[in-house]
């Protein structure tokens, strides 16, 4: 059985479980807590951070961007990176722009400060990065609402990574409730198709050590 080590409301490492979820590979979850640097854990990723992918022939992968693309090569379909060069380099763009952009502009100020510093123990939350977080958001959902003027998801017309990772992230602010919904109708419908897929149940089931989500957050209707 592979084994994906993950954390709490880690957006890469729930992206990760979406796509061997949807690809339709088993795979075993376990909890690594990162920050107490344990030396078995290190021996698989130096950098001490998860995903952590340990395939089943034994193939040792991290970071989500390459347990990712090894996941596309090695489990081909279904594809989820797109059918040509063009589409599979718009696909990455965007994985880019939320694993990366999002992740430093929205989720590390919000969840960060808010839930990780907590359950690190690390220090109190810093109130200037939390309102930065939530201005952005909203750059991030007028983002996404534009792709989807003339597309049927965020890379093209059909389901991808791109969605996958963009809706990750978005779940982690979610569950404390800091996405504004509410001014961004057509970001709720796209996330709201994502909720319902059945490979997002298991992120919608799973709960933050001593502290429980917004009341919508499993709510597929919201």
């Amino acid at each position: 059985m592979r084994t994906l080590f993950h954390v709490w409301l880690q957006p890469q490492s729930r992206k990760i479980r979406l796509l061997l979820l949807e690809k339709g590979l088993d795979f075993d979850l376990q909890i690594e807590k990162t920050w107490e640097r344990r030396t078995d854990f290190l021996s698989l990723n130096p950098a001490g951070e998860v995903p952590v992918l340990i395939d089943t022939n034994g193939a040792v992968l991290s970071g989500a961007y390459a347990i990712s693309e090894y996941l596309e090569e090695s489990y081909g379909q279904p594809d989820f990176l797109g059918r040509d060069v063009v589409q599979r380099a718009e696909t990455r763009r965007l994985v880019t722009w939320f694993d990366i952009k999002f992740s430093r502009e929205v989720s590390d100020n919000l969840v960060g400060e808010k839930m990780v510093k907590r359950l690190q123990r690390s220090g109190e939350p810093n109130g200037p990065a939390i309102r930065a977080g939530l201005i952005n958001i909203h750059y991030h959902l007028d983002y996404i609402e534009f792709l989807l003027e003339k597309r049927n998801w965020l890379a093209g017309e059909e389901f991808s990574q791109a969605d996958m990772t963009a809706a990750a992230q978005l779940s982690t602010v979610d569950y404390i409730g800091d996405v504004p919904w509410d001014k961004h109708p057509g970001a709720k419908a796209w996330y709201a198709r994502i909720k319902s897929r059945p490979s997002f149940k298991s992120l919608l089931d799973e709960r933050m050590p001593g502290q429980y989500p917004a009341k919508h957050y499993a709510n597929v209707d919201f």
